[in-house]
């Protein structure tokens, strides 16, 4: 079984800065891809930034400029630097993330969510 814990979330005032952190436990052979996901009150989940297990990445084009994803693949982790945070990016934050088990077993998995509230 794996296990992925968020925290980092809260509230902030427009304009300040969080940084979120997600970190998977339990049976993990390694890990590819980690993604950090949001969803709104009454919106669709949508992909906000992604990162490979070579560091490359890719963000939602609401959080470029603003928002910075990375991992440390040793510790099983992934951060979201989130700064210049507008009231639009209140959201319940998720982390997923592709994990080997084994080397042949694969599984998708998600976090229990933590919530971003930023005042305007």
């Amino acid at each position: 079984q794996v296990h992925l814990v968020e925290s980092g979330g809260g509230l902030v005032q427009a304009g300040g800065s969080l940084r979120l952190s997600c970190a998977a436990s339990g049976r993990i052979f390694s890990i590819n891809a980690m993604d950090w996901y949001r969803q709104a009150p009454g919106k669709q989940r949508e992909l906000v930034a992604h990162i490979t297990n070579s560091g490359r990445t890719n963000y939602a084009d609401s959080v470029k400029g603003r928002f910075t994803i990375s991992r440390d693949n040793a510790k099983n982790t992934v951060w979201l630097q989130m700064n210049s945070l507008k009231a639009e990016d209140t959201a319940v934050y998720y982390c997923n993330a592709d994990v080997y088990t084994a080397s042949t077993m694969f599984g998708n998995y998600w976090g229990q969510g933590t919530q971003v509230t930023v005042s305007s």
